[in-house]
């Protein structure tokens, strides 16, 4: 199980942390564009949307894509992530709850939900044989959305 921490009160940057609570990684939700970077085992990641309206949100390791997740209604907080060929459904558990749900072949496999009803800490609880990269991918997806959400009624 991960965590994601933001760095401050405020901040939509956020430290991820491993299962023995040891910081791995940084992620930015950043406001242009939707775009983030992180950098895990030497390895440089990029996410982003494609378009500044609309498309795909996309996972790249040095230009390669690894993942890409669509947004099949504005209307509704949820997402389709494909990876190697395999397709998960992201979505939140209410109309309500910042608690996302990931499922395969319509079974839950893993959820990323706030550590409780007062933060924006996250408990990232994903099927390890999803890579990590692709992990931290789907939890920047739920804070795109927590942030749009915060931004929206404030």
């Amino acid at each position: 199980m991960l965590r994601a921490e933001p760095k401050s009160w405020f901040s939509w940057k956020f430290t991820i942390f491993d299962e023995n609570n040891e910081a791995i990684t940084a992620i930015d939700v950043g406001s242009m564009r939707k775009a983030g970077k992180l950098q895990l085992d030497g390895k440089n990641y990029r996410l982003f949307r494609e378009h500044l309206f609309g498309g795909s949100f996309v996972l790249e390791e040095d230009g390669v894509e690894l993942a890409r997740a669509k947004k099949p209604s504005a209307m509704f907080r949820s997402f389709t992530v494909a990876h190697k060929g395999r397709e998960y459904g992201l979505r939140a558990a209410s109309p309500v709850e910042r608690t996302f749900i990931l499922s395969e072949n319509g079974r839950k496999v893993g959820t990323v939900r706030p550590e409780n009803a007062f933060t924006r800490k996250a408990v990232i609880d994903l099927p390890k044989e999803i890579a990590l990269p692709v992990r931290i991918f789907i939890t920047w997806l739920v804070l795109v959305l927590w942030k749009r959400d915060e931004q929206a009624t404030s």
